[in-house]
């Protein structure tokens, strides 16, 4: 039996929903809390005009924003020291750093890498959850529809068919990439975009350069997120 319907009905308007093994349930009851933030995080958020313009080049501006927003309540990102003991010999088997963390839920926010990061991501939630450490993993990512507005901007090249939407991303939970997992995921669909006007467009511009400007004096590299 599905539990979907726990989702309220305004964030499956501005989202595409899709669960894994009850994940919705398994928020709702086991982690009440961290779900409730989750769903502030997702409704307060707007696909703004202006960040799909200026773009990424580090981790983007909108994956940023919603892991800021997370940090802000008090998630974290977090790497789990795991490794495999046989007898004495101790061997070191790390898992991938999870965007943001808390009190057994994981998140990630896939913006537009290319699609082998779900299975990255899939198969991290799977080898937590069977160590214990999470109890339910949960991917934000776009849908397919949003090419529509990238391409009337002039960006549809940025955003291929083979990079992280939800048409890429639902085959392999289905598939069962996850394992026992329960996976909860949001795709942004069209209804969350929009147009915050030249003026921010032009602040962010000027905060973009001042950005790379830093980055490039202090020799950081950027990341592949766009």
């Amino acid at each position: 039996m599905s539990t979907i319907h726990l989702v309220a009905d305004d964030l499956r308007q501005r989202y595409h929903v899709k669960e894994w093994r009850n994940a919705a349930g398994v928020l709702a009851t086991a982690c009440p809390a961290e779900w409730q933030e989750v769903q502030d995080v997702l409704r307060g958020f707007r696909l703004l005009k202006s960040e799909v313009i200026v773009g990424g080049g580090n981790r983007s501006l909108i994956s940023r924003r919603i892991d800021e927003a997370l940090y802000a309540r008090g998630w974290q990102e977090k790497a789990f020291g795991t490794a495999i003991i046989v007898d004495e010999t101790k061997i070191e088997s790390p898992t991938h750093a999870v965007d943001c963390f808390r009190n057994g839920v994981a998140v990630e926010m896939e913006w537009n890498n290319k699609d082998p990061f779900f299975d990255r991501d899939l198969n991290n939630f799977r080898l937590l959850f069977d160590l214990r450490a999470i109890q339910v993993g949960i991917i934000i990512t776009r849908s397919w529809e949003l090419q529509e507005i990238f391409k009337a901007l002039g960006k549809g090249a940025s955003y291929g068919k083979a990079t992280t939407h939800h048409e890429k991303l639902w085959p392999k939970l289905e598939g069962g990439g996850g394992g026992g997992c329960p996976v909860l995921t949001f795709a942004i669909r069209p209804a969350s975009f929009i147009d915050d006007g030249p003026e921010a467009l032009a602040a962010l511009q000027a905060r973009v350069a001042a950005e790379k400007l830093r980055q490039r004096r202090s020799g950081q590299a950027g990341d592949e997120d766009d």
